[in-house]
């Protein structure tokens, strides 16, 4: 068994302006993930928005430099995320379909296998 971490990306906007009809559409999609998944959830958690985040990175000489919000600039930020254990890709294609986000056209859901050392 192999573990791949979803990533789930999304328009911040675009989820703060949901309707009730797709709040309960976003709902009823991860309550389908953890029926389909089951134990095979190692770890799942939504996350704050990017404008709490704070990035560190080294400048050319090594200096860190401390800045608020994510790095980027971008539309989409990641909105949360599950540790999924299967057997294959295709297994975990199988489970994040379920998930809202990945059919609005305003989100999605990166999938990636996680490296283990040792």
């Amino acid at each position: 068994m192999a573990k791949y971490l979803l990533l789930i990306h999304g328009d911040e906007r675009e989820w703060a302006a949901m309707s009730e009809q797709e709040q309960q559409a976003l709902g009823d999609g991860h309550r389908a993930l953890f029926a389909a998944a089951g134990a095979a959830v190692l770890d799942t958690h939504a996350l704050e928005p990017a404008s709490v985040a704070t990035t560190l990175r080294a400048d050319a000489e090594g200096r860190l430099t401390v800045t608020d919000g994510p790095f980027l600039e971008t539309k989409e930020a990641v909105g949360g995320y599950y540790l999924i254990e299967a057997a294959d890709l295709d297994e975990v294609m199988g489970l994040a379909k379920h998930l809202y986000e990945a059919t609005a056209g305003h989100s999605g859901v990166e999938i990636r296998p996680v490296v283990e050392h040792g």
